[in-house]
């Protein structure tokens, strides 16, 4: 009877499946090992890409900064120059008021009204003197009273006083300024209201 000895068969079987089985392990590795070499490219480029955007949008709002900072010291120096305008133009106006202040007072003030002091803090005047009579202070009221730069005249204080052997009447009195009358505009006739004018025109 003739016996066969299969085993060194199966050995060499059993070594090239190993054989085949590290070679398929070492492919698999190398493929996943060039995936992940791969997929790590892919993300390093969209990172570089993001990170080149970013700069990007970073230099420009920072030009953005800068202009807006540009803007608002600009509007600051405009809202400066306005407020020196504005400045300017309220005392050439409170300059041309006083003018016609002290003219519409000369107009109004009659004979025998001796002004002392003539005092304006903002659209209040205060106003005192001597007149040689409490008739003359109220001829004074009406005048101012119809005055078309001056209205509401308050009498403050009015009293007798003895001036070398001469009595007179002190008084204090309070009016406010209505508007600024300009050279354009129509003049008016001492104590006569704009509106009786206008009636008789």
């Amino acid at each position: 009877m003739i016996r066969i000895n299969l085993l060194p068969h199966r050995e060499e079987k059993r070594k090239a499946l190993r054989q085949q089985f590290f070679a398929l392990a070492g492919l698999v590795a190398v493929l996943a090992i060039a995936i992940i070499i791969m997929v790590h490219g892919v993300i390093a480029g969209y990172l570089s890409q993001q990170e080149s955007k970013n700069a990007y949008l970073k230099k420009e709002i920072a030009a953005l900064d800068k202009e807006i900072d540009e803007i608002k010291r600009l509007k600051e120096q405009i809202d400066a120059l306005v407020k020196r305008k504005d400045v300017i133009e309220s005392l050439q106006g409170s300059r041309t008021e006083a003018v016609q202040l002290f003219n519409e007072l000369a107009r109004q003030v009659p004979a025998g009204i001796y002004l002392k002091e003539v005092k304006q803090v903002g659209v209040k005047i205060k106003i005192s003197g001597i007149a040689q009579s409490n008739a003359r202070v109220s001829t004074l009221m009406r005048n101012l009273e119809a005055s078309p730069l001056i209205e509401r005249p308050d009498l403050e204080e009015i009293k007798a006083v003895t001036v070398g052997n001469r009595r007179y009447a002190e008084f204090k009195l309070n009016v406010a300024v209505t508007r600024a009358v300009s050279s354009t505009d129509k003049k008016p006739a001492p104590g006569v209201p704009p509106a009786k004018q206008d009636k008789k025109a």
